[in-house]
């Protein structure tokens, strides 16, 4: 016999206005997997799209070639590039990254960006990844503009800090098949020279009859340079 569906009605009603709590009770007695950041951090994925990191060649050149192809393919416009050649003549800029071009200015808009990884498609150098680091959070809307000095890898073991050749013998297609491992002797001693230069020059810009200071008696001569993403309008960061 089929049970009467107005019984089963009215018990219905009945427990309804508390068959609700049945949920919270049962979760009352479940051990809690509340995570206690940022003191606990849960690892992330090894493919997780986090900030960026401009990447280097071995002996520290730069990958990135100023193409722009990263800003063309961002659906968000929030990558900005702008390039500008190698010098290796006297008294030029020096050398950044093999071949021709590098990217003189770098810049990259979080509060635009949606971490949707097509600019590292559109990398023909595999010069821009993303990192694991998404900790991003700023009350400072300006400084959430990211720039080349703070995207740029470090320099680590083997590397040199830019600008200096190439290595001897080598074309800018050798780089990308990996047969540079490390920086040579004769980059070593190009950069060792380098420096001690710019320390001499630093030098005698601090000593007494400064030609260029703008007030007799003050050393304030300032020798020109190629600004770099940081000093640009763009890339001034508070």
């Amino acid at each position: 016999m089929a049970d009467d569906p107005k019984k089963t009605g009215f018990l219905s009603e009945l427990f309804a206005p508390v068959g609700g709590f049945g949920v919270t009770f049962a979760t009352m007695f479940r051990k809690l997997e509340t995570e206690e950041y940022p003191e606990v951090k849960r690892p992330t994925q090894p493919r997780f799209h986090g900030r960026h990191q401009l990447n280097r060649h071995p002996d520290g050149l730069e990958k990135c070639v100023g193409c722009e192809l990263c800003a063309w393919a961002c659906p968000a416009d929030a990558i900005l590039v702008e390039g500008a050649d190698n010098d290796d003549t006297p008294g030029g800029a020096g050398r950044f990254s093999p071949g021709e071009r590098y990217g003189r200015v770098y810049q990259i808009n979080y509060l635009r960006c949606i971490f949707c990884g097509l600019c590292i498609e559109a990398c023909p150098t595999r010069a821009l990844t993303m990192t694991n680091f998404y900790e991003l959070a700023d009350n400072d809307r300006g400084k959430l503009i990211f720039t080349k000095d703070q995207l740029l890898a470090p320099v680590q073991s083997g590397m040199l800090p830019p600008p200096f050749p190439m290595v001897d013998g080598l074309e800018e297609r050798d780089y990308y098949l990996g047969k540079v491992t490390t920086a040579t002797d004769g980059q070593r001693a190009y950069v060792e020279a380098r420096d001690a230069a710019a320390e001499d020059e630093s030098a005698f810009a601090q000593g007494p009859g400064n030609p260029g200071a703008a007030v007799p008696g003050e050393h304030d001569l300032v020798h020109a340079a190629d600004p770099t993403a940081a000093q640009t309008r763009e890339g001034a960061n508070p």
